[in-house]
């Protein structure tokens, strides 16, 4: 049996990704792991209209952004689908360093991404250079929050089918 990991990053008030993820890990039976920054941010950090907010910052600066917290057993997990609030196209810093912290040598990894209103762009592909070699990067897919468990289960199962 495939072993999942649902690890997700949630920036906003509405907690709309968290809500999404949460939904998935329970849909799938999988395992659920709040990526949460080390210093959280504020919402002047993330008023991302602001261009020296901290998000920009750290977006266009490419820093690493580290989180509290530890998975415990992350090499038990064969699928690790990351979850987030699309940022510029990718993935928050937040998140990028937080996969770069485990070794992901021989797993598959899937992100998905809520969005106010940006597109999923090269997401996977950008999630590539923060995972081992070995690591099966999957495809990205954005959901709206109030995707179905049934969209959920589809897209996981379509994963799952990939070698």
């Amino acid at each position: 049996m495939t072993k999942i990991l649902v690890a997700y990053f949630s920036a906003s008030a509405a907690k709309i990704t968290e809500k999404v993820a949460e939904r998935l890990a329970e849909t799938i039976g999988a395992d659920l792991f709040e990526i949460v920054p080390e210093v959280p941010y504020t919402a002047a950090d993330l008023r991302w209209t602001n261009p020296i907010a901290r998000c920009n910052k750290e977006k266009f600066g490419r820093k690493d952004v580290p989180s509290a917290g530890k998975v415990e057993n992350f090499e038990e997990y064969d699928l690790v689908i990351l979850g987030f609030p699309i940022w510029y196209g990718c993935a928050p810093n937040v998140v990028s360093t937080f996969i770069k912290g485990y070794d992901t040598a021989g797993k598959k990894i899937a992100a998905f991404a809520t969005s106010g209103g940006s597109k999923i762009g090269k997401t996977a592909e950008k999630l590539k250079s923060y995972v081992s070699e070995s690591a099966m990067v999957l495809e990205a897919k954005l959901f709206e929050k109030d995707v179905t468990p049934n969209a959920l289960q589809n897209w996981v199962n379509g994963l799952l089918r990939q070698n």
